[in-house]
């Protein structure tokens, strides 16, 4: 009996997909942005507003925006919106109005696990 492969070519790139798409999913249910809050402090050059449009930006307390207007204020390499222990208990002071690269960060993925790693916690 011919394999899926055998019959569509696209199966194996579509099943490499689908099992990476299973890992990260299984990732994402590993890790709470709630305990950890590594993609807030890892770079002062990561939160920067990119997509936004001038309405959004408008609603971000002026107190959490860098002095260049280019995104967030940080405090080192940690975003000024952020409070609580790394690793332990964070959350973000502006949530409901974060910036769209806040936005796109997702627990486990690309991002998450490069500020993880880069932070020393476990990835």
């Amino acid at each position: 009996m011919p394999q899926d492969a055998d019959r569509n070519p696209a199966a194996p790139g579509l099943s490499a997909l689908v099992a990476a798409a299973s890992v990260l999913s299984s990732q994402q249910g590993t890790f709470d942005c709630q305990s950890c809050g590594a993609c807030c402090s890892y770079s002062a050059e990561w939160p920067r507003f990119s997509t936004e449009d001038d309405a959004q930006l408008d609603r971000i307390p002026e107190k959490y925006v860098a002095s260049d207007l280019s995104g967030m204020r940080c405090e080192g390499v940690r975003c000024s919106a952020l409070s609580g222990e790394i690793g332990k208990s964070t959350a973000c002071g502006i949530y409901e109005v974060r910036p769209d690269v806040c936005r796109a960060c997702m627990p486990g993925d690309e991002e998450c696990l490069m500020a993880r790693q880069a932070l020393g916690l476990p990835v």
